[in-house]
């Protein structure tokens, strides 16, 4: 009696909750958080967050008007000349127009123009300011951008689903393997007492001496498996600190709170289920701003087609040879007009392009919603055959705990053989350890139920 006591404690064995409200204020909700804060590849998706929102912003930009500053000087030599022999032509006839009127009227020195064509030591020096009316590709391209970034706000979103969801299930897994290591050492008191149980038989000559080597084997095929057991739970533990972007050997925290109800409760009703997933998973979210965008671009193609583009500007500085700014300043004021009459079927063509983009988008959309509601429907059935194995393994634990019980007061009576022992308390053991794998495969089923739930 005193071997099968080590074995009560597991009554208590780890069963979670995982319904929202139950892990309130629970350790495990601090490592989500924890990890919603510091994993990688969620703080990737965050940058890229920042990144389209950062095209938004140069997207609005382009509502304000422009103004630049725009110096240039020019050195030429060489090249092309402008060459005109004014001189040569009317030096002769304002000479004869002078002695003709007698008097010294017109000029007789005009030089021939020589000059190149390319300006030597000419500047502009000027300020310009450009300022969009209307234009339909500014305004629309603003509405896409942020339709985009909704989109990315939503695959965010969908990617701290999938982080809350890996983070619990890698912390059942931990738990589970904690629980292993238990069991079997449990198990490994109660064959090592077995051994000094035997030796004392041997020693009486009750018994003989095989009694004790076999029960020594039994003692190293439990160290095999506490062997095996270890390293997974190594593993599991590097994975789960991974997670979270923490040194992988750091400690992991139990959370007593977690460890009070016999069985998680049934989940709601199915249909209910997948209507809430068809409402709150953003991979939906993330295809709606999507299509919206696809939308928008379709509105976008048809103003092109069908609307012009209008601005005002104007430039204001100095222009000259040498800097000087002497009786150089000047000043332009515009008005412009900019359509396309015809450009070769291009914008009808972007149109209908745009619409297949957006038919596209819609048939996935429907698509994804039809695949949630099968998701939903898949991981409730997971939740409701873990649960029924539950109970069985429950029912397994405690018919071989009495016939270990049973057996084990008939050997310490000499009624029965050390093998009907040895199989008495395998069986138990792996009753238990089966157990223990069904209860956390509940709850990692319960945690892939509210994934795809998005709870």
């Amino acid at each position: 009696m005193k071997q099968l006591r080590r074995f009560k404690w597991t009554g208590a064995v780890l069963l979670l909750l995982s319904g929202t409200a139950s892990h309130a204020q629970s350790i495990l909700d601090g490592y989500v958080q924890e990890g919603l804060q510091s994993n990688l590849a969620l703080r990737q998706e965050s940058l890229e967050v920042k990144r389209v929102t950062e095209s938004l912003v140069q997207a609005r930009a382009l509502f304000y008007p422009r103004l630049t500053f725009n110096p240039t000087y020019s050195l030429a030599a060489g090249g092309r000349r402008l060459q005109f022999p004014i001189g040569d032509l009317l030096n002769p006839v304002y000479g004869t127009l002078n002695k003709l009127t007698g008097a010294e009227r017109f000029p007789t020195n005009l030089e021939n123009v020589d000059e190149l064509l390319a300006p030597n030591n000419f500047h502009d020096t000027r300020v310009s300011v450009q300022y969009a009316i209307f234009n339909s590709d500014i305004q629309y391209n603003y509405l896409i951008q942020k339709q985009l970034l909704t989109a990315q706000e939503a695959r965010r979103r969908v990617i701290e689903n999938e982080l809350r969801y890996n983070i619990r299930t890698a912390y059942y897994q931990y738990l589970q393997t904690l629980d292993a290591l238990r069991i079997y050492q449990n198990a490994r008191s109660l064959l090592a007492e077995t051994v000094r149980l035997n030796q004392k038989l041997v020693s009486n000559n009750v018994a003989t001496r095989d009694a004790v080597t076999s029960a020594e084997y039994e003692v190293s095929k439990i160290d095999q498996q506490l062997a095996g057991a270890e390293k997974a739970r190594t593993t599991a533990q590097a994975y789960f600190n991974f997670l979270l972007n923490r040194d992988l050997g750091a400690n992991i925290r139990v959370d007593s709170a977690l460890l009070t109800v016999p069985l998680p409760p049934q989940p709601e009703n199915l249909a209910g289920l997948q209507e809430s997933a068809v409402t709150h998973r953003q991979e939906l979210d993330q295809l709606r701003g999507s299509l919206q965008a696809a939308q928008t671009a379709i509105k976008l193609n048809e103003a092109n087609m069908k609307l012009p583009n209008v601005y005002v500007g104007g430039y204001a500085g100095f222009q000259g040879f040498g800097y000087t700014f002497r009786n150089q300043a000047y000043g332009i004021a515009q008005f412009g007009l900019s359509w396309d009459i015809f450009k070769g079927y291009e914008k009808r063509s972007k149109i209908q392009q745009a619409r297949i983009q957006t038919e596209t988008l819609q048939t996935r959309l429907t698509e994804v919603q039809q695949q949630i509601r099968l998701q939903v429907v898949q991981a409730y059935a997971d939740v409701e055959a873990t649960q029924a194995a539950l109970q069985a393994t429950g029912q397994g634990v405690n018919a071989t705990g009495q016939t270990l019980k049973i057996i084990d007061s008939k050997y310490r009576n000499g009624q029965a053989l050390l093998i009907e022992f040895l199989k008495a308390q395998n069986d138990h053991t792996t009753a238990r350890i089966q157990q223990s794998l069904t209860r956390f495969d509940l709850l990692g089923k319960r945690a892939g139920l509210d994934k795809v739930v998005a709870l």
